[in-house]
């Protein structure tokens, strides 16, 4: 049996002076969400703490009441159904209020159920996995950047520098429908997954927080380390982390057979 153990936090930077990430999770379910809101005035918080706050409760609600019986395709598809009503709520909002008008939001939510994550996007925030030494990033930024070096017209490399990191293809909130990828990736153990907003990745080579990934450290202290690295670096967005680890826990009956077994 495979069991998780998460962490989350989040900062305003040095140059913004309100957050409109928003962050959080169920340990006991498996649940994980994160969101990098826009819009006007306090539009973008407003977005992005709709999306995490809806999202959340009803994937917690759906797997209590659903439990040990999912399979992973019926994850994946309640994580569309979540991100589908989102967007509506979000959209409907930004009708209705003008103060609201524009505003939108990134999300990605992912459930880890036994040794399988579920995971769904939409925007440019971010889903890392470190396994044995490697970081990689598992899910890809729906932007204009991306389009190009998917395209060929950039490398990774020159997007890295390139201007118009926010220009977005797809959030939440903009239009009446939205795609939203989902994928499902086999956990092992050891695993440590990493959900971010870019206030982290653009002030952070992968190269370096891969470095802070890799320490032995907590995961509350490699979180902690993250958000001052970013900050250190400039800090000049919202910065928001949520930790996973992935650990096997051990059977207690063989456990104890082990313990009490004669050679």
């Amino acid at each position: 049996m495979t069991h998780y153990s998460f962490h989350a936090l989040t900062d305003s930077g040095l140059v913004r002076g309100n957050n409109e990430d928003a962050l959080a999770f169920d340990a006991d379910l498996g649940v994980a969400v994160l969101a990098d809101g826009m819009g006007g005035y306090n539009a973008g918080e407003v977005a992005s703490s709709m999306a995490v706050l809806f999202v959340k409760s009803e994937l917690v609600r759906w797997l209590s009441a659903n439990g040990a019986h999912l399979s992973t395709k019926q994850v994946a598809r309640v994580i569309e159904m979540c991100f589908d009503e989102a967007n509506l709520s979000i959209l409907n909002a930004s009708i209705s209020n003008p103060n609201y008008a524009g505003m939108g939001t990134t999300l990605v939510a992912g459930v880890f159920h036994g040794a399988k994550l579920v995971l769904g996007h939409v925007g440019d925030s971010r889903c890392y996995r470190l396994r044995e030494g490697v970081l990689m990033q598992i899910t890809k930024d729906h932007s204009m950047l991306q389009e190009q070096v998917d395209a060929g017209l950039l490398t990774p490399e020159q997007a890295a520098c390139a201007p118009g990191k926010n220009l977005l293809t797809r959030a939440l909130g903009v239009e009446e429908v939205v795609r939203t990828d989902v994928r499902e990736h086999h956990v092992q153990d050891g695993d440590l997954y990493l959900m971010c907003s870019d206030g982290l990745t653009d002030m952070m080579s992968d190269k370096a927080i891969l470095q802070v990934l890799s320490s032995d450290a907590q995961l509350a202290l490699k979180a902690t380390e993250l958000v001052a690295r970013a900050n250190i670096n400039g800090g000049r967005d919202n910065i928001s982390v949520l930790l996973a680890q992935a650990n096997k826990t051990a059977e207690k009956s063989g456990l104890i057979s082990r313990l009490f077994s004669r050679p």
